[in-house]
């Protein structure tokens, strides 16, 4: 059928490059006729093919759906694109914790390991995003999360970029976003945290680096409270939820990247904090903190360095204490034995230091491993260990274990993709002698042990 289709195109094209006269002074053998033929075919199905290309990129589209900064060159789709991040589940206790932790830890909510020891929650967003007639790229986004009894809105920003010929890819915004808040995956720990509302640009270009800078405050929490009402005993004063203005506290944050030394990759960041005349003036206060990473990605491994240092606050400048020093370092990575067995690890240490209040001084180290083995592309088992101990400056110290072992079911092979469902045993002891020490009691031990299933998500 195909052949008979293209009949009427072969003969036209033999007719317009092999004139009567040359046919009629020499006879062609049939394999001469078969590559003329099949000469002319091909030249004109690839004519036709880039009529048909040119005349889709020709077609106008309005509406757009990235979530980043999109780059001038780039096509754009139709439509609001769904995006976001989740997990939920069921996790049993038949021990004396339901999640595994140290008291004392700044290393995140999951410190001593994150798999099969978090909680459930997600955040949900749509953009939408408009092209311009005269090429600038806009994107609108609003997110809300749901981590606790509120569902929050997290997100309500608006951006644009290609906005000037000499800076096509700088993307400003305005808004309220996630804002400079790098995390750490195997712990879960965001060690630098500006979420707020505010204004910058990302991605300005240097020539030597991309620059990234903005003013940001953080948002006005509720803080439920009982109020007197006779009629209404159980009243409340509010939902416990964000509010729509700001604190008082606010951030002036920067970050160059896209730097490399050799095969190094190199970020720098650097934040100032400080307050309105919305906190009291005997709270008023101003922190700052700097931070390098040194990234190296090779054939079979990504590994990467983490120094940060920050005065009168910790991972965010937003709230501030003063006489307080904090130190965080970090080596993290993974590695690609084969393509179907890798492991991640982390080591982490975090320096709390206080010269007003030395009763909170301590130090905090951590390790991470996590070995994984993938069977095929859907099902795979991870066995995660993890250490912590807290070591305060004075009345002993903080220290504990956990095991997780999990067996996946996933949408591909690696340890990053997801839709992923996740059965898991954990168990794991913690001895918090400091806590005990401090409330006078004897040191107690718990021992936990616990079973779950969960999905988890980004897409």
């Amino acid at each position: 059928m195909k052949t008979i289709k293209k009949l009427p195109l072969t003969m036209a094209v033999i007719a317009a490059l092999c004139p009567i006269s040359v046919l009629a002074q020499e006879p062609m053998s049939q394999e001469q006729i078969d590559q003329i033929v099949a000469k002319a075919v091909d030249k004109a199905l690839a004519d036709r093919d880039a009529k048909i290309e040119a005349a889709r990129l020709n077609r106008t589209d309005t509406l757009v759906t990235p979530q980043v900064p999109t780059t001038p060159d780039k096509a754009v789709p139709l439509g609001l694109k769904f995006t976001g991040y989740a997990r939920y589940g069921a996790h049993f206790q038949a021990g004396d914790q339901k999640y595994i932790g140290v008291d004392g830890s700044y290393n995140g909510s999951s410190a001593i390991g994150r798999l099969g020891n978090e909680g459930n929650g997600g955040e949900f967003q749509l953009t939408k995003i408009i092209k311009a007639d005269n090429g600038a790229i806009w994107d609108i986004g609003v997110m809300i999360d749901h981590w606790g009894d509120e569902v929050n809105l997290k997100k309500a920003y608006a951006g644009v970029t290609n906005l000037f010929e000499s800076q096509p890819n700088a993307y400003f915004w305005a808004g309220r976003d996630f804002h400079q808040r790098p995390q750490q995956g195997i712990n879960d720990y965001f060690w630098m945290n500006h979420d707020g509302q505010g204004a910058g640009v990302k991605s300005l270009d240097l020539g030597f680096a991309q620059l990234d800078m903005a003013a940001v405050a953080s948002v006005e929490q509720c803080n439920p409270e009982m109020i007197e009402d006779g009629g209404n005993p159980s009243r409340i004063s509010c939902t416990g939820g964000s509010g729509t203005g700001d604190k008082g506290n606010y951030a002036a944050t920067s970050k160059l990247h896209g730097i490399k030394f050799g095969p190094i990759d190199f970020e720098l960041y650097a934040n100032y904090g400080f307050d309105s005349k919305a906190i009291d003036s005997d709270e008023r206060s101003k922190a700052w903190q700097a931070a390098v990473v040194l990234s190296h990605t090779g054939e079979n491994s990504l590994n990467k360095i983490i120094a940060r240092y920050s005065d009168h606050s910790d991972n965010s400048v937003y709230n501030k204490t003063n006489g307080l020093h904090t130190v965080y370092t970090s080596f993290e990575g993974n590695y690609k034995f084969t393509q179907q067995a890798q492991v991640e690890y982390l080591l982490a240490f975090h320096d709390y230091d206080n010269d007003e209040q030395t009763l909170d001084n301590r130090r905090n180290y951590g390790a991470i491993v996590r070995p994984m083995y993938f069977w095929n592309d859907i099902h795979s088992t991870w066995l995660e260990a993890g250490y912590q101990r807290v070591d305060y400056e004075n009345d002993g110290d903080n220290k504990g274990w956990k095991l997780t072992l999990s067996q996946n079911i996933s949408i591909a092979m690696g340890p990053e993709f997801r839709p992923m469902l996740r059965f898991y045993v954990t168990g794991g002891q913690v001895e918090n002698n400091h806590t005990t020490r401090v409330a006078g009691q004897d040191n107690t031990q718990l021992d936990s042990f616990n079973v779950g299933a969960m999905w988890e998500a980004w897409w």
